[in-house]
């Protein structure tokens, strides 16, 4: 299929050269250039512009990284709703919140009469990397069936969770899961190094066990070996989630307690100035 892939960075990048593996004719945009060489190099095309590069494709995806970003892509000057056109389909893989999903969709559906669907993931880099992500859908049931031949390249699952929003939503809930878990997982290796345990061996210990999880096993070793480098995931990313987690909250009326203070912590990570950096490196709050 003829493709556009919009934002080329940690989770973009491995997404978009899996596209172009499976054989499909993907045409690239990302506000850096440079990142885009290496994707041309292994048979991608570089676009000029947003509009440049879904000008004719079937499937225009989008991997940004808050709802500002998604706008002016779609939206912004040489933007993606300049030339998108039935029957195509937009893709928007970024994390954002439902209330804007659902402002941005309506908006290209009523402009372009293209459908919008939401479906962040999860898996990090990984997954990203090894076609192995979890997509969490939201939009038009149709829609969601025509892409799953596309999404079999990326996803390991791809699940349709409602309307519209549908997928921010769930995504929200994914990530208050692993923001809250991973700061446990750095108390319990702080707790095991400072009490003269090898932290290093809970991941094979707990293996199996109802402590067990992907985060403890990925992070939960970087964690113990003091090593964040390369990054899987940012900090501040993550921080973004739990936030828009915690308006949501507010909008319901429903009490996140844990989720808050997971919150608060990840916050205080990025105003020592380590935001960037891996999650794992929230054990360093620990002393």
């Amino acid at each position: 299929m003829k493709l556009a892939f919009i934002g080329i960075g940690l989770m973009g990048a491995p997404m978009a050269r899996r596209l172009v593996d499976a054989g499909h004719d993907v045409a690239l945009w990302n506000r850096n250039r440079d990142k885009l060489a290496p994707l041309v190099a292994h048979g991608a095309q570089a676009a000029a512009s947003p509009a440049e590069a879904a000008r004719g494709a079937e499937i225009v995806m989008l991997c940004v990284t808050d709802a500002a970003a998604v706008e002016a892509v779609v939206f912004g000057p040489a933007g993606i709703a300049e030339s998108i056109a039935p029957p195509a389909s937009l893709i928007d893989f970024s994390s954002i919140s439902p209330e804007a999903t659902r402002r941005l969709g309506e908006r290209l559906r009523r402009e372009r009469g293209t459908p919008w669907i939401d479906a962040p993931v999860s898996g990090g880099v990984p997954g990203a990397e090894q076609g192995k992500l979890v997509v969490m859908a939201g939009g038009d049931a149709a829609a969601i069936e025509r892409a799953r031949p596309v999404l079999a390249a990326l996803a390991a699952s791809v699940t349709h969770m409602g309307p519209l929003g549908a997928g921010q939503t769930t995504k929200l809930c994914n990530q208050m899961i692993v923001g809250c878990n991973l700061a446990v997982i750095a108390e319990a290796i702080k707790l095991a190094q400072d009490a003269g345990v090898d932290a290093a061996r809970l991941p094979d210990c707990f293996k199996g066990g109802f402590a067990d999880s992907l985060p403890l096993q990925i992070f939960g070793r970087r964690m113990a070996s003091g090593s964040y480098d390369p990054p899987l995931a940012a900090a501040d990313i993550l921080l973004k989630d739990l936030d828009t987690a915690c308006d949501l909250a507010r909008q319901t009326v429903t009490p996140l307690p844990m989720t808050a203070l997971a919150s608060a912590l990840y916050r205080l990570l990025k105003a020592r100035g380590r935001g960037k950096e891996d999650p794992a490196a929230l054990i360093t709050l620990l002393g």
